[in-house]
Order: C-alpha cells, then sequence, then structure tokens
C-alpha cells in the first residue's frame, strides 16, 4: 500500500497554500480541488508551483519530495510566475505568500499587500474574493507604492483604492445591519418569553408605531440618510416609498435631526421617487411605440394581401 505523503497546493492566485497528504496524483486533484473550491466536475490540472512543470506522471508524482509545492489549474488557466515588484526588477516572488497548512496562516504582515496586489495584477476580479484584511491592506499602501506594483498610473490607483474602500464600508453595513436584525430578533424573543400572552396582545398604539419604525429602517438604510450626500439618490425605490410613507414626524424620531431638515429630506426622497417613475413612465411609452412600429412594418400575410388586391380591383 503506498503511503501517505504531504504537498502543499494553491491555486492560480498563490494567495493561500494548503496542505494536503495522498497517495497519488487523482487523490491530490481531488482532495486539492476540494479545498481550493474547484467546481467537483472541473478539469485540473497539476504543476509545479515553482516554474510550471507539468506533473502528469503517477511516478514522477511519487518521485516528488515532501511539501513540494504544487499549483492546480482549470482548463481555462495557465500557470505565471510569482512576481516580486522591487524597482521594476519583475523577479519572481517567494517570500510574500500567503501560507496556510492545516488551516493556520503564515503572512509577513508588514509586506502581506504585495500578495494581494500580485493577485489583483493577475485578475481584477479577484478583488471580491479578497478578505477585508487584503482589502484595508491595499487601502492604506501608499499610492505611488500601488501604482508602481500594479503597473497603474497613480490616478488610476486612487481610484482603485477609492473602490476598495468603497467595498470595505459595504461590507461593514452589511455586518452592522446583520448584528442588528439578531438584537432586534433576540429582543423580541425575550419580551414574548417574558410578558403574559393577554398583555403582549394588548399593545398601545405609540408603542406600534416605534416597533414598525424599528423594524422598518435598516442599518444601512439609516447609515445612508445620516451620513451621505445625497441620500435619495442612493435607496431603493422600497426604501422611498418607505421614507415617504412614514412622513417627516416619524422620520424625526428614527433620524434625532430637527423638524425643517428631516421635512426637506422627506421632500427629496418623494421628488427621486417622482422622477423614477416618471423614468420608468417613458420606458413604458417607448417600448410600447417600438412593438407598434415593429408590428405595423411587418409584412403582410397573403390573406391581407389578396383583400387588398380585391377592393382595388374595379
Amino acid at each position: 500500500m503506498t503511503e501517505l505523503k504531504a504537498y502543499k497546493v494553491c491555486n492560480l492566485t498563490r494567495q493561500k497554500f494548503y496542505g494536503v497528504a495522498v497517495t497519488s496524483l487523482g487523490q491530490l486533484k481531488i482532495r486539492g480541488g476540494d479545498v481550493l473550491g474547484f467546481s467537483p466536475d472541473a478539469s485540473v490540472s497539476v504543476v509545479l508551483e515553482e516554474d510550471g512543470t507539468f506533473v502528469e506522471d503517477e511516478e514522477y508524482f511519487l518521485c516528488l519530495p515532501a511539501d513540494t509545492k504544487l499549483m492546480l489549474l482549470n482548463y481555462r488557466e495557465t500557470w505565471t510566475p510569482a512576481l516580486q515588484v522591487d524597482g521594476g526588477t519583475g523577479r519572481p516572488n517567494r517570500e510574500f505568500v500567503d501560507v496556510e497548512v492545516d488551516g493556520q496562516d503564515n503572512i509577513d504582515g508588514t509586506e502581506s499587500w504585495h500578495s494581494a496586489a500580485n493577485s489583483l495584477k493577475q485578475n481584477l476580479g479577484n478583488i471580491i474574493l479578497m478578505s477585508e484584511t487584503d482589502l484595508q491592506s491595499l487601502i492604506d499602501v501608499p499610492c505611488s507604492d500601488l501604482a508602481t506594483a500594479l503597473g497603474f498610473s497613480q490616478p488610476k490607483s486612487r481610484i482603485l483604492q477609492e473602490t476598495l474602500q468603497t467595498i470595505v464600508d459595504r461590507r461593514e453595513e452589511e455586518r452592522q445591519s446583520k448584528e442588528l436584525l439578531q438584537l432586534y430578533l433576540k429582543a423580541i424573543e425575550q419580551e414574548s418569553m417574558q410578558d403574559p400572552p393577554e398583555t403582549s396582545a394588548k399593545l398601545d398604539e405609540t408603542d406600534g408605531v416605534q416597533l414598525e419604525t424599528t423594524a422598518a429602517f435598516s442599518s444601512r438604510m439609516l447609515t445612508v440618510l445620516k451620513e451621505k450626500k445625497h441620500p435619495e439618490t442612493r435607496l431603493s425605490n422600497e426604501e422611498l416609498q418607505m421614507v415617504v410613507r412614514q412622513g417627516a414626524d416619524v422620520m424625526v424620531e428614527a433620524l434625532g435631526w430637527e423638524s425643517e431638515r428631516t421635512a426637506a429630506l422627506v421632500q427629496d426622497c418623494g421628488a427621486e421617487l417622482s422622477k423614477r417613475l416618471q423614468q420608468v413612465q417613458a420606458l413604458h411609452s417607448l417600448s410600447a411605440q417600438n412593438q407598434s412600429l415593429n408590428t405595423a412594418s411587418q409584412p403582410q400575410t397573403g390573406r391581407e394581401a389578396r383583400a387588398k388586391r380585391r377592393k382595388h380591383q374595379p
């Protein structure tokens, strides 16, 4: 029976290495593809992470020493070297790779952004796969250093950092919304356990309004209303309808603003909602006109053509 041998596997981005112990090349593809998130039916090839040598022969695979670093690629990917940005030399970089063996990270914190930058240089779409730590490291690095690492101009790198900051902010808002919802549900559960059924069924009108207000406005929505410039342009149609329906009095309580400022916000939300409805109506009208024109331009059927000829015959 072939003995287990440990290897370290990664995908094309090299963001993390995972340790796996297998007995064959086929088993490596299955287990390595599983930890790297490959589809079970994906066509996977194995190469040496260092120089891209294809590993296709079983005997060659078994001759590799333990802890060899291997890269798994799908059918659309091609091996590329890990580049170190050092004054534009473009030398292979073996220094700042995030290594994970048995779930433990080994990261050089002072220069971890190099690995994230290299991942973006290979494919900007890797942004959606990055952790908030990696995103924040790219935001905090000087713009000139990031521009050099990516081969971008400084204005383009600055725009990229602003985009990354927007992603981090959105993730934080989503997390706060989930936490607020969990706290709210927990409070409701505790109240239902403490209050007798007949008492819970007899909420007065004021408590009902406050409960509706708390449930209606999410943390993200309140953050947008309080902190963003022209918040009405950042809300969805449903959220705009909610603000207009609740009215200025309820919004004063929710936002903690003075009446005049809150009334102006509600008015702006109503105007934005009306503008969007007009745009939708205009699109429907344009679609109806196009459909009418297409119907009019269609060739006449044989029956219609014969009827028209009979009509014009003397």
